[in-house]
């Protein structure tokens, strides 16, 4: 048996998320089936994150075991081969330790969220960036993101679905930057919670606006409590970058 590290590409527009779901078509469905097809054996694909509905990956990493002898590239070819003509892609394959694991190994995640701001609709970009018209402050957005830098209680920032046995989490980078009209907001932590990612850029784009200051940003993040957040950004500009290991 061979464990083989994947790192995947993605476009989350057709899938109901990352994880194998009963009622839509799912990305690690999408690999397990095409693994299926070119080794004859049913593996289980698992990864560094659970990506949601909509939600893009530049380099997801993922693991899965093969019984039978393959290299790793013939396998990333045989596999790209296959997942046409979904969006996803390997973009490399390669055999790792027995111990090795997407999920338990990864010690950061970062992940990307793209706005577009104008009043022009999206054409090239539409379905992977939030188009919002009203003129956004970036460097007001950039001056309340770093109040959420570190260690703190992310209660009002996570879903009311969330299963995260604790919301306390440690945000090592939090940065907007403007370059025409996109806007970028790049994160990293060692795990994210639910919509913690979308939640904040929500709330970030409402400093963006005027119709909150950074004091009220930071007012949200103390009140420890979801009916305090102010807007949860769509999933349509997040983007998963990649993991640390």
């Amino acid at each position: 048996m061979t464990r083989f590290r994947l790192t995947v590409e993605f476009d989350g527009r057709p899938f109901m998320g990352w994880q194998r779901q009963a009622h839509g078509p799912s990305v690690q469905a999408a690999i397990e089936a095409a693994a299926l097809a070119v080794t004859g054996e049913t593996v289980a694909v698992h990864a560094a994150g659970r990506t949601d509905a909509g939600v893009h990956a530049l380099g997801m990493a993922a693991h899965l075991d093969i019984e039978r002898p393959i290299a790793g590239f013939r396998l990333m070819q045989a596999l790209n081969a296959l997942l046409r003509p979904a969006p996803i892609a390997i973009l490399a394959c390669e055999a790792v330790a027995d111990d090795w694991h997407a999920r338990f190994s990864c010690t950061g995640r970062r992940y990307l969220y793209r706005i577009v701001n104008r009043r022009a609709p999206l054409t090239l970009e539409e379905g992977r960036a939030w188009q919002v018209a009203a003129p956004l402050d970036a460097a007001a957005m950039a001056v309340a993101a770093a109040r959420l830098i570190g260690r703190h209680d992310f209660t009002t920032f996570r879903s009311a679905h969330c299963q995260a046995q604790s919301p306390v989490r440690t945000l090592d980078l939090c940065t907007v930057a403007r370059t025409g009209d996109a806007i970028e907001i790049a994160v990293a932590a060692r795990s994210f919670l639910h919509h913690q990612v979308r939640s904040i850029v929500g709330c970030l784009s409402l400093v963006g606006r005027g119709k909150w200051s950074a004091d009220e940003l930071g007012n949200a993040l103390e009140a420890r409590d979801r009916a305090a957040l102010g807007l949860n950004a769509p999933p349509d500009g997040l983007y998963f970058v990649d993991a640390v290991y």
